[in-house]
């Protein structure tokens, strides 16, 4: 046999058997990576992107179609550092008195975490936040404001004073009432015995894994200021190596206690609420239904845009669309919407 009739042959199988890997396995795709806590994520493929993935991060995993939780969390000094932030799939932060204390809902989809807290108390204004990504809201009392409509049942919720089926407990190496503490499986054995749906429904938010791995050098180390009342302020710092921002809370490294990592953040939200108090100086009162403005911060740059929550029907979605009236497109990775008052600094520099 000839030196190019071998050559052919050898070229034949070749091709012949990529072929046959293509039309054997429609679903085998090239895999796309994406960067998030500084972890690699080699799983993505074009299947993914289109089912398997968390409404609210993006994110491929095993529990994509388990309901939203929130936890509302404590954001006080003495109850730093908080655990399960880090899990999250999406994170709110908000004012709970005009200039002054914030407090956090994180919110869970893909990961049970094995210890989250401490809890803190429910407010009424973090209710339709809640009702608009269709979660059980889980929280350790409340204002009255807040009580009153939970009383009306019109969304499902664990309060912790009730502790029902012992998904609560406290620790006592911590002060009250910054020692209360959960699990993402206390949780939802006591959403499964209330006969909670467990299923999740919203739609979720876009995502474009296509631009997961956008690197922006030139704005390596910028750092975004959100100008909350210290000991509440926050800083985010834009990593271009790995596209991702570092959060700070009044100058240290915001850490999950439960493993010790720094959060690392793909989209920030900031959200532009007014806010007034009502009934003295212990609440206040955000207006998070309607329209306003907000900015959009990832792959180092920022997009202004407009946020949008219909007061009717109560669940509707809490929406982000840019300048064009296009829904804004997120990065799969945590996201955290920060709420800040009208006359708040802002500052990305």
């Amino acid at each position: 046999m000839s030196r190019e009739r071998k050559i052919i042959i050898i070229v034949t199988v070749f091709v012949s058997a990529i072929f046959g890997l293509i039309f054997l396995y429609p679903k085998l795709n090239l895999q796309k990576i994406i960067i998030i806590n500084n972890e690699e994520i080699e799983d993505i493929t074009e299947e993914d992107e289109e089912e398997n993935h968390s409404p609210l991060s993006g994110l491929p995993c095993e529990n994509f179609d388990r309901r939203p939780l929130g936890v509302v969390l404590a954001n006080d000094p003495v109850a730093r550092p908080l655990a399960g932030l880090s899990e999250a799939d999406i994170v709110f932060e908000m004012p709970v008195i005009t200039g002054s204390i914030t407090r956090i809902i994180a919110v869970y989809v893909c990961n049970s975490p094995e210890e989250i807290g401490p809890l803190r108390s429910a407010r009424h204004d973090f209710i339709p936040l809640m009702q608009s990504i269709d979660a059980i809201f889980t929280h350790w009392g409340g204002s009255h404001f807040a009580l009153d409509k939970l009383s009306e049942r019109i969304i499902d919720n664990i309060d912790a004073l009730n502790n029902s089926y012992r998904a609560f407990y406290r620790d006592n190496k911590m002060k009250m009432p910054h020692n209360a503490f959960t699990s993402f499986d206390r949780l939802l054995k006591a959403a499964e015995n209330l006969d909670y749906r467990i299923e999740n429904k919203f739609k979720g938010y876009k995502f474009e894994i296509s631009k997961s791995k956008i690197q922006n050098p030139k704005n390596n180390n910028k750092k975004l200021s959100i100008n909350y009342a210290y000991p509440y302020d926050v800083e985010y710092v834009y990593n271009s190596e790995d596209n991702l921002y570092l959060r700070y809370r009044a100058g240290k490294a915001e850490i999950d206690r439960n493993n010790n990592k720094q959060i690392k953040v793909k989209n920030i939200v900031i959200m532009k609420v007014f806010s007034e108090q009502i009934e003295g100086p212990d609440y206040n009162d955000l207006d998070i239904e309607g329209k306003g403005d907000c900015q959009i911060y990832q792959n180092g740059d920022v997009v202004d845009c407009i946020w949008q929550k219909d007061s009717y029907p109560t669940s509707s979605k809490l929406y982000f669309w840019d300048m064009q009236g296009k829904e804004i497109t997120f990065i799969p990775g945590q996201t955290w919407i920060e709420l800040v008052e009208l006359e708040q600094k802002v500052i990305w520099e």
